[in-house]
């Protein structure tokens, strides 16, 4: 089953969140807090959603995402941040189910597209993608703004 997430859904979508880090060798780089995911989430000026995948009443997977907009279609677009299902629960059409989830939402909000990265190493998630009709683009690299980069552009110019 698939659900909308509720704010008594946070602490579970980060534990989930930081399965995924683990499982993707990113640990290190996961420094949300609970707090904040839940406003993010579910305040008063949400910036992302998440939807749930449930087994036998237990959550065993997630996706959370957010609109985008593509100025050459003149569409919004759904960019899905994060798909995870927990191994033990692989296999059985949760991310599936998920992905299937957040793409009849992309096309009842009038979206042109969904878009998503997957590490270049995670073979399992490639074939996965591949097999759903997911299309690899080439010829654009990804680029990041964090921490102290993002911190020095960000300030306001000094004459």
């Amino acid at each position: 089953m698939i659900r909308s997430a509720q704010p008594a859904d946070t602490s579970t979508i980060c534990e989930l969140v930081r399965e995924l880090a683990e499982y993707e060798q990113l640990t290190h780089q996961v420094v949300l807090e609970e707090q904040q995911v839940g406003e993010h989430l579910f305040g008063a000026e949400p910036c992302a959603e998440a939807i749930l995948a449930e087994e036998e009443g237990k959550v065993v997977g997630f996706a959370l995402f957010f609109r985008n907009y593509s100025t050459f279609l003149g569409r919004p677009g759904i960019y899905l941040e994060d798909l995870y299902v927990k191994p033990e629960h692989r296999g059985a059409g949760h991310g599936r189910a998920l992905l299937a989830e957040v793409a009849r939402l992309a096309v009842q909000r009038g979206c042109g597209r969904l878009e998503w990265a997957v590490l270049n190493w995670n073979k399992p998630s490639i074939e996965f993608y591949n097999k759903l009709g997911g299309e690899a683009l080439s010829g654009w690299t990804t680029y990041r703004l964090t921490g102290e980069a993002l911190l020095n552009l960000g300030q306001p110019e000094r004459s």
